[in-house]
């Protein structure tokens, strides 16, 4: 079955309307124009009429990636690193993106995950329930050392 085909015109304003739908990256961008199969020139075409119409700006997905992340999944700045690193983001966007994190806000969510693991883990031996809060806390995406420190709050 043939594809439907598209003049550059049509899929501009469909890459606009997938951008502004929600924050994209290059990479998601990218992808979504591989799909039409246009020749290197129309996709470039393409790719800088969104960047200089601000629908296609990597500091403002890096930011609203690491909020939205962090305030409806509570991953934690590693995991919120390695999936931006994935999607090609610069070092400088990443490190931006994390200053949208409150320190305070970030402590209380783990501390707040902590006990709530803690409720929910049946296991009775004090050593292998601690260690499976600190697994459950390191594929979140936490720093190891802030971990073991909120561990400590848990009662022997």
């Amino acid at each position: 079955m043939n594809k439907p085909v598209f003049t550059v015109e049509e899929i501009k304003r469909k890459i606009e309307q997938y951008c502004v739908y929600q924050d994209r990256c290059h990479k998601e961008v990218e992808g979504k124009l591989k799909e039409y199969r246009l020749i290197p020139e129309a996709r470039e075409h393409i790719l800088l009429h969104l960047l200089e119409h601000n629908f296609l700006n990597e500091e403002r997905f890096a930011k609203s990636f690491a909020r939205g992340k962090f305030r409806i999944k509570k991953w934690g700045k590693d995991r919120i690193v390695r999936e931006l690193k994935f999607r090609e983001i610069s070092a400088y966007n990443i490190k931006s993106a994390l200053k949208e994190i409150d320190e305070q806000e970030y402590i209380k969510t783990l501390y707040e995950l902590v006990e709530k693991k803690n409720t929910s883990v049946s296991e009775t031996n004090h050593f292998k329930r601690k260690k499976k809060i600190a697994d459950y806390l390191l594929y979140r995406g936490f720093e190891s050392n802030l971990i073991y420190e909120a561990l400590k709050t848990i009662d022997s």
